[in-house]
């Protein structure tokens, strides 16, 4: 997914009327997560399509500049000051999105989940910064870092160490985080805390995880995600480095244990729904992966 990272590159899309997307842009959609009404798909590639017009649209565009692993949305006259950043940013009372979307997990989203005891898990990995950790730490002191698979796992061990928190990860992307303080094997759930449960979910990659907390908090990683296009819980199919038939049977096996009512993926959208509303949608993306065939990796064939 990498693009041409040269100055040049970087002025390709300047505009005279402010906020533009430069041309290192990669598709990842977070920019369109966070300002869905100002930032759009254009050519394979996020593009401002207007300018913001009101203060709370300002603060959109603000937040998807400040989530963008590439820093490609840009303003001529305007620089993105400690001020201006809101990471991180409240989803509600009890998680937090980091935003500082890192360049080595292609972009993921990663999150917060505070605890009744004060304390916070990170899932998955920002980009790395000492200062960005002491924000993260200022939620609660972080005990645990969750990885959801092998394409998350940079800065992991960085982070379980300045916080003094444990790095855990699946058997089957061990090699990404070597040394990982706890290793998940086989694919049955379990508990790591109190009301935190890991389900083993093969697929995406031979180690994925998802983290389901509380019964209200589903951290999917890349296994599933919420598609604005289809309106709709969707599978990646065509980014699934492992086997799409390894999800379609972790899917069936574990679908049934799962009550949640936020889907928190990596990549993809974030979406609250009734509890009820997310197992029908969920049963029922169980039915549509099995139907699918093993493809070549084709990430432009994403519809976030």
């Amino acid at each position: 997914m990498s693009k041409d990272h040269t100055p040049e590159a970087a002025a390709g899309k300047r505009t005279a009327e402010g906020w533009y997307v430069d041309a290192r842009c990669t598709n990842c959609d977070v920019a369109r997560q966070m300002a869905p009404d100002v930032i759009r798909e254009q050519d394979g590639q996020a593009e401002v399509t207007r300018q913001p017009s009101s203060e709370a649209e300002r603060q959109q565009v603000y937040a998807a500049a400040f989530s963008c692993h590439t820093r490609s949305i840009r303003h001529p006259a305007l620089r993105l000051t400690r001020d201006l950043d809101p990471f991180p940013l409240a989803l509600d009372d009890t998680v937090h999105l980091c935003g500082h979307n890192s360049p080595h997990t292609a972009g993921a989203n990663a999150y917060l989940l505070g605890r009744p005891d004060g304390s916070t898990m990170m899932i998955d990995t920002p980009r790395w910064s000492d200062e960005l950790a002491c924000r993260y730490e200022a939620l609660g002191p972080v005990t645990d870092v969750l990885l959801t698979h092998r394409d998350h796992a940079a800065h992991g061990r960085r982070y379980a160490d300045r916080f003094g928190a444990r790095l855990w990860i699946h058997e089957g992307d061990l090699d990404a985080a070597p040394d990982a303080d706890h290793i998940l094997r086989g694919t049955e759930p379990v508990e790591i805390g109190p009301g935190v449960t890991a389900h083993p979910l093969p697929g995406h990659t031979e180690g994925s995880v998802l983290y389901l907390a509380d019964g209200v908090y589903c951290f999917s990683g890349d296994s599933f995600y919420w598609s604005r296009t289809a309106a709709d819980l969707e599978v990646a199919a065509s980014v699934t480095w492992y086997s799409i038939t390894e999800l379609a049977a972790s899917l069936a096996r574990t679908a049934d244990r799962l009550r949640f009512e936020w889907v928190l993926p990596g990549h993809g959208d974030r979406k609250r729904l009734p509890a009820e509303e997310l197992s029908r949608r969920l049963t029922q993306l169980t039915a549509r992966t099995r139907t699918l065939q093993p493809q070549p990796i084709d990430f432009t064939a994403l519809r976030w």
